[in-house]
């Protein structure tokens, strides 16, 4: 079989989404396989025997992170890795993350099938607690393999019920030995679905991932004082909840000024001492900032933190930076064999840049990376109802398949 002619198994690849959804499945259907917990552990243990099967090699680092490694015709070339992550949001679906890694395993499977060996290595990685939704912060694994986050501190991240990381990677046996650091790697490659409604609503088949919008996220609060709701005039009251109303409205008619690439939400807020009958003594909320040109984003922080400082007048306005991710342009090279691999497939695709935080982001800062989007049902994900057909998995594995292969020789076993 010619190269060109190569592609994966729709019906395996479908058959490991669904067994990995099996494991944490919610009464709704969903995937609830959090961090660290037995589910996670269950879950990578699945996928473990699966690349055993396959004649995988496997080791642990010390942040919990899943490495496993496939010989190629040379294996003193770096390797091509694959990656993503099994972990999910408590009420989350089958595919964000898990499709990433489970459609590496495919293409694993597929080369084996054929005989083929590539010249490099090739290696599959899962991320520890890339969701940030059991511990702070998110993307944690790959934070710290790149050095953008400190193994110390994140040892010590607490879930709700006040357990660290470090006690949860023991509890669950995803404490390994080989020091969670960069190694030399060839190029990077990130299957995920898109977490949004682009691709669907142009009816595309395939996201070519230039890069990653930056993020700066803040805590606000506006302090105010604490009064009865009923004799105190409005015109006498110091009302957190009055400034807060015009602050927001203000920050969302920043976000337009910024056009169309901007991003404003508002995702947590709330009021206390909570009562019905008394003004708040505080307003506190958060703001995540978002846009692709990182000085278009330094630009709305600017803004943001002057309409905060007019506005104070008889409350108190408080800005809390709480964490920034710069914006990220992937590697040339990689976006090429995407795109190569893309037309060689005739599928129809997109430039685009990612709206999402993902793996990818960290590894960027220390391997050339490229990712690929299939497109989701009605762009719903961290939801139940999460989906994508098996038609649109089969595509983004074939890209990863092939975008793969032009990075690196190939030939067949004799």
């Amino acid at each position: 079989m010619k190269l060109s002619q190569l592609g994966i198994n729709q019906t395996r690849l479908v058959q490991y989404i669904a067994a990995m959804a099996d494991i944490g499945m919610t009464t709704k259907g969903g995937s609830n396989r959090q961090a660290l917990t037995e589910e996670d552990q269950r879950g990578r243990q699945l996928f473990l025997d699966w690349c055993h099967e396959l004649g995988g090699a496997a080791r642990r680092d010390t942040m919990g992170n899943l490495f496993i490694r496939w010989s190629g015709s040379d294996n003193s070339l770096p390797p091509i890795l694959m990656s993503s992550h099994l972990d999910t949001q408590p009420t989350g679906g089958h595919f964000d993350g898990v499709y990433g890694v489970l459609a590496a395993l495919e293409v694993i499977a597929t080369l084996h099938d054929a005989n083929i060996a590539t010249q490099h290595p090739l290696e599959i990685a899962v991320w520890t607690n890339e969701e940030g939704a059991r511990f702070a912060p998110a993307m944690m694994g790959s934070g710290v393999f790149c050095g953008a986050l400190e193994q110390t501190d994140i040892y010590q991240s607490r879930d709700k019920s006040g357990v660290t990381v470090y006690d949860a990677l023991i509890s669950s046996q995803q404490l390994g030995e080989t020091p969670c650091q960069p190694f030399p790697i060839f190029a990077a490659l990130e299957l995920h679905i898109e977490q949004g409604p682009i691709l669907e609503s142009q009816e595309l088949q395939i996201g070519v991932v230039t890069g990653v919008q930056g993020m700066n996220w803040f805590d606000v609060t506006v302090t105010g004082e604490t009064t009865h709701a009923g004799p105190t005039p409005m015109a006498m009251r110091r009302d957190p909840v009055l400034v807060g109303a015009t602050l927001l409205n203000q920050l969302y008619a920043l976000a337009d000024r910024y056009g169309e690439h901007a991003r404003l939400t508002i995702g947590d807020i709330k009021a206390l001492p909570s009562a019905r009958n008394t003004v708040p003594s505080k307003l506190m909320f958060s703001v995540d900032l978002r846009h692709p040109d990182q000085l278009q984003l330094e630009a709305m922080t600017t803004d943001f933190y002057a309409l905060c400082q007019q506005l104070t007048g008889d409350v108190a306005i408080d800005v809390s930076p709480v964490w920034r991710s710069p914006a990220v342009h992937f590697n040339t090279q990689c976006i090429e064999a995407i795109e190569n691999a893309s037309q060689q497939l005739n599928y129809r695709t997109l430039s685009m840049v990612s709206g999402a935080g993902h793996d990818s982001v960290y590894l960027s800062r220390v391997a050339p990376v490229g990712m690929i989007f299939i497109p989701c049902r009605n762009g719903v994900s961290h939801n139940e109802a999460e989906y994508a057909s098996p038609e649109q998995m089969t595509a983004g594995a074939n890209v990863l398949l092939h975008a793969l292969l032009n990075l690196t020789a190939a030939s067949t076993y004799q």
